[in-house]
């Protein structure tokens, strides 16, 4: 992906507000079907992980691995992430 789609993507990621949280119990075969749902609908998508700061970038690596999302941008406590849905 190149660096001006990534610009307008993180431009466009601003007003979103994050529709999966993930907590104590971790990145789980639910919290995936649920990223899927998410993408598919979304297409561009926020993600709350409350993790230290080590453990929320293997779970973000380990969400674009299981979904083939592609990380757009990371600060803090959220993700942002995007993948084409070639049906829309």
């Amino acid at each position: 992906m190149k660096a001006v789609d990534k610009k307008k993507l993180r431009a466009d990621a601003h007003t979103l507000k994050p529709v999966i949280m993930i907590g104590q119990a971790g990145l789980t075969a639910a919290v995936l079907a649920e990223t899927e749902l998410a993408l598919d609908t979304h297409e561009l998508i926020k993600v709350r992980i409350r993790a230290e700061r080590e453990e929320r970038k293997q779970i973000s690596e380990k969400i674009c691995l299981e979904t083939g999302a592609e990380l757009i941008q990371a600060i803090g406590q959220i993700a942002v992430l995007y993948r084409l849905n070639p049906k829309k």
